[in-house]
């Protein structure tokens, strides 16, 4: 879910002269494994949506444009802060519940696609459902 603002027609093919470079797919990548990595803190069925929806997006943005890919990028590395914020202050004992997120704003929202407002709402459901769709057991638990 890209959040820098409406751009209509999203993930316009890019044509030979705009492919990434090397050390962008390394940038990329390495984001990519850092979300993940960051996700094993997570609750088991909130890890498992949220590694599903990670692949998912940077899947569906591997063909954006150029402008599309600097706003997906920052996004992410502001989600990524975020969680990394939230997972240290989890692991230093907090005496609080663990909670993962951060509001978003009116202002962000109204910048929204309305097929991200849609997929937002989806994630909010999927997220909230007293009975998640998945049921993951760790290991030794029967």
């Amino acid at each position: 879910m890209v959040l820098c603002g409406k751009t209509r027609g999203a993930h316009k093919r890019r044509t030979a002269r705009h492919m990434a470079t090397p050390a962008h797919v390394s940038k990329v990548r390495a984001l990519y494994k850092r979300i993940l990595l960051l996700h094993r803190f997570l609750p088991l069925d909130l890890r498992a949506l949220g590694d599903q929806y990670v692949k998912d997006e940077f899947r569906r943005h591997k063909s954006a444009s150029p402008e599309e890919v600097r706003c997906f990028m920052a996004e992410w590395e502001n989600y990524k802060h975020t969680l990394q914020t939230q997972v240290l202050e989890s692991v230093r004992g907090s005496t609080q519940a663990m909670t993962f997120g951060a509001d978003l704003s009116e202002e962000k929202l109204k910048n929204f696609q309305d097929e991200q407002v849609g997929q937002l709402y989806e994630l909010m459901l999927e997220s909230t459902k007293p009975n998640r769709q998945f049921h993951i057991q760790e290991d030794g638990q029967k």
